[in-house]
């Protein structure tokens, strides 16, 4: 059983988590910014579908990336070099949240219910989430989001309608955060996807150890300025 969480923010020690299903820990509470923090902090998401109650997971272990340790493949070097896409970031985040909800073929309902995204926008508009877009002849192709608290950005979600504009959506913003100095980006649960693009698992009580370094020293929540994906040099 997994405890119903009350009114105020606040969860249980991460090892009560299951471990089946992996890293589910409570069900109930809020989407709201006070609660969205609070679990972030703590290496504690939201993941449920619609019509269940609001479901909390801290799996173990933990996928993380590194953000100088992206993995950048020859073939999507050449498509950084060649400038295939312009990236730009927090210019349209409500369509990127739109994009990634829409279903995957051949993949299950989405997860980002209408409750998920009012809260997600809500988040936007307070300078905590943000959007790395990758735009292609005036149209939306590509991109992803997430949460920058502190200095650990908790990605979400990603998609692409054409070939590695995801991927260069995710060098973009590893470059970024490098630059400033972040110390991890957190994708939550393990895919061959992400490691092959060097995530790697650590242990849950490791991960939780780095959020409370990197996840309660960083800037003060703002928009990225829309040329924050500056023209990196790719060579």
């Amino acid at each position: 059983m997994i405890p119903w969480l009350g009114a105020e923010p606040g969860f249980p020690p991460d090892e009560r988590a299951l471990h089946e299903p992996n890293g589910l820990l409570a069900a109930g509470g809020d989407l709201s910014p006070a609660w969205l923090l609070a679990a972030y902090r703590r290496g504690i998401f939201p993941w449920f579908s619609e019509g269940e109650p609001i479901l909390w997971w801290t799996p173990d272990p933990r996928l993380v990336l590194v953000p100088d340790e992206l993995h950048v493949s020859h073939s999507l070097r050449k498509t950084l070099r060649r400038r295939r896409f312009e990236v730009k970031a927090d210019t349209a985040f409500a369509d990127v949240l739109l994009a990634c909800a829409a279903p995957r073929a051949g993949g299950p309902g989405t997860w980002i219910t209408p409750g998920m995204r009012a809260a997600y926008l809500r988040m936007h508009e307070l300078g905590w989430a943000h959007s790395v877009e990758c735009w292609g002849d005036g149209r939306l192709v590509g991109g992803l989001y997430g949460m920058a608290i502190g200095r650990v950005f908790f990605g979400e979600s990603m998609f692409a309608r054409e070939t590695d504009a995801s991927k260069v959506a995710l060098a973009h913003l590893a470059r970024l955060l490098a630059e400033r100095g972040y110390g991890m980006i957190d994708c939550q649960m393990t895919t061959a996807h992400l490691l092959s693009l060097g995530a790697r698992e650590v242990p849950r009580a490791r991960f939780t150890a780095a959020l409370r370094q990197w996840a309660h020293d960083g800037p003060p929540p703002q928009r990225w300025a829309e040329d924050a994906m500056r023209a990196f040099d790719w060579h």
